[in-house]
């Protein structure tokens, strides 16, 4: 970050401040990237983080929603150079300018976050489908966006990426569902075919409704959802060999995902269980982090 101004120096400090705050094991991922693609990924990463928290630290999930539409008009604004007094668009700013990252990307993923800001707590997800669309969406389009900041032009590690994102994204709507629990909006993220499957559906006042009386139901609910992610982190595994090793490190996400899946497994898919939000994703922070370089330096993910 030589030669930049103090400003944008202090834009991208924070950014990566929020990225280890609010996305701590992605940011030690992004730790382990080469500095032609760090710089970018922290800003891609810290307008997620705006971009998923807008609805939590909103009082009104309408001023919520309007948080989002301004990160919308945002893009276009920093697209078409206007200044924006916001930390994280100015370091965005600045990366678009220097990576040339797809406007249509950026736009994905924010239009992603207000479709699903915008649903009702019982309008359900039909599919598991449903869920993996939204995780190509938001996850995998940011590792697109990282992979185009360094350079990286593949089919293979662009199916790679595909994956990794979709097993990320589902991991994580599953660890967030006490969370949203709380904020009676868990229900959304349980996909309606896969809650009537295992006995959580029910149909009150012409509307279908998931109801947690059945703790087993559930686990088993949250078990094939995590299926579904373990086969994506199968699938992208199997593409390593066709995948440039410059690339893989931006495929590391790969790993706190499954490092959530075998949490889960764990607790047999008990997303309430208390060990699961200890350390990072349920694993001790020592044995996390070595796991993380174990896998960076011997170029897998």
């Amino acid at each position: 970050m030589n030669g930049v101004s103090s400003s944008l120096r202090a834009a991208f400090s924070y950014c990566v401040q929020q990225v280890r705050c609010y996305d701590y094991h992605h940011y030690l991922c992004l730790l382990e990237l080469p500095p032609n693609m760090r710089k970018a990924a922290f800003a891609l990463r810290a307008f997620n983080v705006e971009t998923a928290r807008a609805m939590d630290v909103a009082s009104d999930p309408k001023i919520g929603l309007m948080r989002l539409v301004w990160w919308q008009e945002a893009i276009d604004k920093i697209y078409a150079n206007k200044l924006i007094e916001h930390p994280t668009a100015q370091a965005l700013s600045s990366v678009i300018s220097e990576s040339k990252i797809s406007k249509a990307w950026l736009k994905r993923l924010v239009e992603a976050r207000i479709n699903d800001a915008s649903r009702e707590a019982t309008d359900l997800p039909e599919s598991i489908e449903d869920l993996e669309k939204y995780a190509e969406n938001t996850a995998s389009t940011l590792l697109y966006m990282t992979l185009q900041a360094g350079g990286i032009r593949s089919t293979a590690v662009d199916h790679a990426a595909s994956h990794v994102g979709k097993a990320s994204g589902l991991l994580l709507l599953l660890k967030s569902l006490p969370y949203h629990a709380s904020r009676n909006r868990h229900f959304s993220y349980i996909p309606a075919k896969v809650a009537a499957k295992h006995g959580l559906l029910v149909k009150e006042g012409g509307r279908s409704e998931i109801h947690l009386d059945s703790r087993e139901g559930l686990c088993d609910a949250v078990f094939e959802i995590a299926s579904a992610a373990n086969a994506h982190l199968l699938k992208a595994r199997e593409l390593a060999d066709a995948v440039p090793s410059e690339a893989r490190k931006a495929l590391l996400p790969a790993v706190p995902a499954q490092v959530l899946l075998d949490s889960l497994s764990r607790v047999q898919f008990d997303v309430f269980d208390s060990r699961l939000a200890r350390g990072i994703l349920g694993k001790p922070p020592l044995s996390f982090q070595l796991k993380l370089k174990w896998y960076s330096w011997r170029g897998k993910y």
